[in-house]
């Protein structure tokens, strides 16, 4: 199992360092770079648009990779999405600016940052599946717990690479080729971590389907018959985490550097520390689902992100450092109580055949509602008035009540709890 989880880790810690590398260049950069005839906020929207793009290809990815998972097996998948999405990043690392392309450039930035997408929203059902399916049951949280460190890791790589540069460069040499280095240095992990997955083996569940004959020949056909409810509201219910992670990442970035006046090295290290102490407690917070119940942290999580909106945008409008870490950290522990625990919980709540599908589907879903969305509709409710951005925290304080409801429609899945109530689907 160590071994299994330290592949799943390396692996979406990869992935999600291309991702996170694209939003934050574009709340850095890639705004007036590749967007340079528009205004300042409407060149970082524009980026923010590209960057949206991503989330929109993820549900197609989660797509096209669960057939290939719940057809013809896990492992598959973990190879597939990562080289996609490695050969994506690189390229975008490559792609000339608006000063030498035109109109080209964007559209290229466009169509690469879909790629990279589409790789991601194959890799987490992957690598999700291959620990949460060869997990001990009492422990299963626990271990499908170690993927969902992949995006601390990856997005403390990303910005620790982008803080690094920009404090070592001037901001000409930035902008010039500095931005690109990241991009470039995906292709090293990417081949890094094919290596490392090369020697993982099937899932005990799939090798069964298989031995059986009963795969989904047809898993998108089987889910929308059968699971079009479940899918729905676990979309809904994770709408929250996204639309919270990427407000700390991406959109208070931009807001503090541009609106506020503070270095991006400030805000990238407090982001990061708060964004560290996060993944740290990821397991514990898992520990606690092994123990207390998914849809119980579930709850907790949701009811936290709603009261803590309004007091993290407060936090960060003062620009001082101490205290924007601190709103911050509130919403990521917030975050993670909910999303330590989904790893476990959304392969639970399908049946094996179309597990791959089923829950990578919601998962990505949810990422279109609460994280492409996101960034753009909170820089536009803080472009007027000079206050804190208070219509920020009240539609993300609408989000979370929204997933809290989704939440307690849902059933729970803790082995021990399993009697009182059966998901749709079959058990692990």
């Amino acid at each position: 199992m160590g071994r299994i989880a330290t592949a799943s880790l390396v692996g979406t810690a990869i992935e999600f360092f291309d991702f996170f590398v694209y939003g934050t260049a574009a709340a850095l950069v890639l705004g007036p770079l590749f967007f340079p005839t528009f205004s300042p906020a409407a060149g970082t929207l524009a980026a923010f648009g590209t960057f949206a793009v991503g989330f929109v290809s993820r549900p197609l990815g989660s797509i096209v990779f669960g057939h290939v998972g719940d057809r013809y097996g896990r492992r598959p998948v973990l190879f597939g999405s990562l080289l996609l999405t490695g050969c994506a990043t690189v390229a975008v690392g490559c792609v000339p600016t608006y000063e030498t392309l035109g109109i080209a450039a964007p559209v290229l930035l466009l169509v690469l940052r879909f790629l990279q997408g589409l790789g991601l929203g194959g890799e987490w059902g992957g690598a999700v599946l291959l620990t949460a399916e060869h997990a001990p049951e009492r422990r299963r949280a626990l271990w499908a717990s170690f993927p969902q460190i992949g995006p601390a890791v990856g997005f403390l790589l990303a910005n620790g690479v982008m803080l690094a540069l920009t404090a070592g460069l001037s901001d000409a040499e930035f902008r010039s080729w500095g931005w690109r280095v990241p991009f470039w240095a995906a292709g090293l992990l990417a081949a890094a971590g094919l290596a490392l997955r090369s020697s993982l083996a099937e899932t005990p569940q799939f090798e069964r389907l298989a031995a059986e004959g009963r795969q989904a020949n047809a898993p998108l056909a089987e889910v929308v018959r059968g699971h079009w409810r479940l899918v729905l509201l676990t979309a809904g219910a994770l709408a929250v985490g996204y639309a919270v992670f990427y407000t700390v990442s991406t959109w208070a970035l931009a807001y503090g550097t541009e609106r506020l006046g503070v270095s991006s090295t400030v805000m990238l290290s407090c982001v990061m520390a708060a964004v560290a102490i996060k993944g740290a407690l990821t397991p514990f917070a898992a520990m606690l689902a092994d123990r207390f119940g998914r849809r119980t942290l579930c709850l907790a999580g949701c009811a936290a992100s709603a009261l803590w909106m309004f007091p993290m945008v407060g936090l960060l409008h003062t620009a001082r450092p101490l205290l924007m870490f601190l709103g911050f950290l509130g919403s990521l522990l917030a975050f993670i109580t909910m999303f330590a625990v989904v790893a476990a919980y959304l392969p639970e709540l399908y049946e094996p055949r179309v597990r791959c599908t089923g829950a990578a589907v919601g998962y990505n879903l949810a990422g279109v509602l609460g994280g492409a969305l996101t960034p753009i509709v909170a820089t536009a409710l803080s472009e007027d008035g000079s206050g804190p951005p208070w219509g920020v925290a009240a539609y993300l304080t609408v989000v979370a009540l929204v997933s809290l409801g989704c939440f307690a429609l849902l059933p729970e899945t803790l082995p021990d709890r399993t009697q009182e109530r059966e998901p749709e689907g079959v058990p692990v």
